[in-house]
C-alpha cells in the first residue's frame, strides 16, 4: 500500500518542476504565490487539462505552447465583478476624488484587472465626477486571455441587477443601465468607458513600475501572494505613487505586516485604503 506521505511528498516535488518549467519555459514565475492556493489552482486545472499527474500537465504545457495561455488565466484566478464592495467605491469617491481633482492630469493604475468589471466601475465614477476626461486608467494582468476579454466590454446580462444595486449602493448619480446598451442575453458596455483606458499586460511578480500614478487598486489580488512577494509589490506600489497617492487593496487584505506600511497612513481601514506619505 502506498504510504500517503510518499504521495503527498512527490506531489510536492512534481509541483516544484511545474513551477520552474513555466519560469525557464515562458518567464511565469509563480514560486511566490500563496503554496496552497497554487496547488488548489494546479489541481483544477489537472482536471480541466485531463491531465492524471502534475508531471503530465508540465509535459503538456513544454510542449503545447498554444494552451500556455488557457493556463495562466486559470492559474492568475481573473475574478470580480462590478461595483465590488460598494462601501469601497463610496470611499473612493468621497475621500480620493475631491483630491485628485487639484491635479490637471490623473493617473490610474488598476493591477490585476481581471476581466474589466472594476475598471468600468471606476470609470462610470470618474466620468459622474467630472473626472474622466482628464483620467488615464492602465488596466494590466498577468493573463492575455482576461485583458482581451476586458477590452471587449461583454458581459451576461443576468449580472446587471446586481450591479445595479451595488452602484447606486457606491453612490452612482445616474442608472447603471444608461452605461450598457442590451442585447440577447449580453450587456455592451458605452465605448466611452474605455476612451481613457489602456489595457497591458504586466506581472506584478516579476515586473517593475509599470507608471507613476495617483491611485492604484490591486484589489483581492495580495491574497494569492507569499508574504515575501507581498512586501515586494506593496514596495514597488509606494515606489509607483506620487507623494500623497493613494493605494486601495482588497477587504481581505491589509498593510499590517508588510514592512512597506510605514510608507502608508491608514485613510479608511474598512475600505482598505492607504495613503503615501509625503516623506520618507
Amino acid at each position: 500500500m502506498t504510504d500517503p506521505n510518499d504521495l503527498l511528498a512527490l506531489e510536492e516535488l512534481e509541483l516544484d518542476l511545474f513551477v520552474t518549467a513555466l519560469d525557464r519555459r515562458y518567464g511565469y514565475d509563480f514560486s511566490g504565490y500563496s503554496r496552497a492556493s497554487l496547488t488548489r489552482r494546479v489541481r483544477n486545472l489537472q482536471t480541466q487539462f485531463r491531465a492524471p499527474t502534475i508531471s503530465a500537465l508540465t509535459d503538456l504545457l513544454l510542449h503545447h505552447p498554444d494552451r500556455v495561455a488557457d493556463a495562466i488565466s486559470n492559474l492568475s484566478v481573473p475574478v470580480s465583478e462590478f461595483f465590488r464592495d460598494p462601501h469601497v467605491f463610496r470611499a473612493l469617491k468621497e475621500k480620493v476624488f475631491p483630491i485628485l481633482s487639484s491635479y490637471p492630469a490623473i493617473n490610474i493604475w488598476q493591477a490585476g484587472c481581471a476581466h474589466g468589471q472594476e475598471v468600468y466601475s471606476l470609470a462610470i465614477l470618474l466620468m459622474e465626477a467630472g473626472l474622466y476626461e482628464r483620467a488615464r486608467i492602465y488596466a494590466t494582468d498577468i493573463s492575455a486571455d482576461a485583458l482581451a476579454r476586458a477590452r471587449e466590454g461583454i458581459f451576461p446580462l443576468q449580472d446587471a441587477r446586481e450591479a445595479s444595486r451595488r452602484y447606486l449602493d457606491s453612490g452612482g448619480a445616474l442608472s447603471f443601465s444608461d452605461y450598457y446598451h442590451a442585447r440577447y442575453d449580453f450587456l455592451k458596455l458605452d465605448e466611452r468607458l474605455i476612451s481613457h483606458v489602456t489595457f497591458a499586460e504586466h506581472n506584478l511578480v516579476t515586473d517593475a513600475v509599470f507608471c507613476e500614478a495617483h491611485l492604484i487598486l490591486c484589489r483581492n489580488v495580495l491574497i494569492y501572494f507569499s508574504n515575501p512577494l507581498q512586501d515586494r509589490v506593496l514596495g514597488m506600489f509606494a515606489d509607483s505613487l506620487v507623494r500623497g497617492g493613494f493605494l486601495c487593496i482588497g477587504t481581505r487584505e491589509n498593510l499590517q505586516f508588510s514592512a512597506a506600511r510605514e510608507k502608508f497612513q491608514v485613510l479608511d481601514l474598512d475600505a482598505q485604503l492607504y495613503r503615501r506619505k509625503s516623506g520618507g
